[in-house]
């Protein structure tokens, strides 16, 4: 209809043009109010959640005692600080120190503000659960209520190891928070965060999930947010659109010291769990096979036939421990647990630490190009690493060996040097040069393998590096003090 119109008519052409204008500016209006319901549709109204969870989200504030004996100076020190009239160091500037005699006791020190933080209500009776960095090492707790009130906090228990804390107010009929369900959390969901960021107290904040299970190296896998967090914010709440808490808001990536678009939460089981092992028996009992592990790389796992990188490369074994006496060995590569596969090497740490002390599990491992099961009882996981312990007297080595084509100068083992190593075989380096120098290996560096083929002595490892391709790449288990890795020696170019 509208192309019958003749273009060169004059009258014709301008209603036409006014038409289509006018047309064109009521579709643009037409669809300017249709789209402005959809978009209020679709932005999320948090008042609701924020009057429903709010009232169970408490302030922690925390302090400390400085102590003047904290920074051991002698007496003579003290009396140069009295004779002159000096403060004495950690005390207020303004307040006086009068001289007194060593029979008359020290002044009891004035507490100090240590830091502030945030926590939540578990239940009506007054458990709290924050962060452990919140409340670790403070002389005195207080927890702020929504209604303004502050009590002073017990401590029940801290597990530094999660981050979660769980602390206790005397008071009832409290508002609580519910607990949800990890499991339902989307990357992509909004959440939001309420806590006392910088002291300032019920800050709401809102974003999205943007990953689940983000490891970083922690014992516990984290939930990455956009949500706004800063100081203060440690150990609120992270709310879904149910109203319901799933995460415990731990920390943040920053290179400034304060927030930069990205934030990590404690999903709510892992803290669930801790704080009931907390509120039991105040600790938290984990499981541990004693090794130390470390993360297998794609360029190892292909060299040593492994195909792709999984499992926790085993650095060392604790003499002695669970993994010692099951024949787990400096240098296995552990895949499964139970039957479940190590992804990453944190993965193993996690799955130890969930065994209950006295245990049997089954761990699958890659030795030198083929796997076999051992079976291990963990023990009690303990805080305190034990130091290893080395000395004794040292049998002369013999002179070194001459630099060999992989650059490289081997001499066996003393029988000294293979009991304190507690080891078979093997061959200590002194000297090396080339190829192996830009690898990494140093000299006192003892070699156990090469390419899956167990060391046993000089004349061996020599009789197998003659036959080496020299256009391939080759890989060492190489041990350097109570550790081991895998170095690849990289054919020259």
């Amino acid at each position: 209809m509208l192309n019958s119109t003749p273009l060169h008519s004059g009258h014709s052409a301008v209603r036409r043009r006014i038409w289509l204008g006018t047309l064109a500016l009521g579709l643009g209006m037409t669809g300017a109010l249709a789209a402005a319901p959809v978009g209020a549709q679709g932005l999320p109204d948090f008042t609701e959640l924020v009057e429903k969870v709010g009232p169970a989200v408490v302030g922690i504030r925390t302090t400390e005692r400085v102590r003047s004996g904290s920074t051991e100076m002698d007496e003579d020190m003290l009396e140069f600080f009295r004779r002159f009239g000096l403060p004495l160091p950690n005390q207020p500037p303004n307040k006086s120190n009068p001289p007194r005699t060593p029979q008359q006791p020290a002044p009891n020190p004035e507490p100090q503000t240590r830091g502030v933080g945030s926590g939540f209500i578990l239940s009506a009776d007054g458990y709290v659960m924050t962060n452990a960095h919140v409340v670790d090492g403070a002389d005195e707790v207080f927890v702020t209520l929504t209604d303004s009130r502050e009590l002073k906090a017990k401590i029940i228990g801290v597990d530094k190891r999660s981050d979660v804390a769980l602390v206790k107010i005397e008071a009832a009929s409290l508002p609580t928070v519910r607990i949800g369900d990890v499991n339902r959390l989307k990357v992509g969901e909004w959440v939001i965060a309420i806590g006392s960021p910088f002291g300032l107290e019920s800050s709401v904040t809102a974003g999205i999930v943007s990953a689940k299970a983000r490891d970083t190296g922690d014992l516990v896998k984290l939930i990455q947010t956009d949500v706004a967090i800063n100081p203060g914010n440690s150990g609120g709440p992270l709310i879904n659109m149910r109203g319901e808490v799933v995460g415990i808001n731990s920390q943040i990536y920053s290179r400034s010291g304060g927030y930069m678009g990205i934030s990590f939460a404690i999903p709510i089981d892992e803290a669930t769990r801790v704080s009931d092992s907390l509120r039991t028996s105040g600790r938290v009992i984990r499981g541990r096979i004693g090794v130390a592990i470390d993360q297998v790389t794609k360029e190892v796992a292909e060299s040593i036939g492994l195909g792709k990188p999984v499992g926790a490369l085993v650095r060392s074994v604790e003499s002695g421990g669970p993994a010692d006496k099951a024949g787990v060995e400096a240098g296995d590569i552990i895949t499964k647990v139970d039957g479940r596969v190590v992804e990453k090497f944190g993965d193993l740490q996690r799955m130890v630490g969930m065994v209950k002390p006295g245990t049997k599990i089954s761990l699958q491992i890659f030795r030198r190009g083929a796997y076999r099961d051992l079976s291990v009882t963990a023990v009690e996981f303990e805080a305190a690493e034990r130091a290893a312990s080395s000395g004794g007297a040292r049998e002369p080595a013999k002179p070194p060996a001459g630099v060999g084509a992989l650059g490289l100068g081997v001499t066996d083992l003393t029988d000294v040097q293979r009991r304190e190593l507690k080891v078979k075989g093997g061959v200590r380096v002194e000297s090396v040069d080339g190829a192996a120098a830009k690898a990494g290996v140093r000299e006192g560096d003892v070699l156990l393998s090469l390419d899956n083929t167990e060391v046993t002595s000089a004349k061996q490892f020599e009789a197998l590096v003659a036959k080496l391709d020299k256009a391939r790449s080759v890989t060492l288990l190489v041990r350097r003090g109570d550790t081991v890795n895998f170095l690849i020696i990289k054919p020259a170019k």
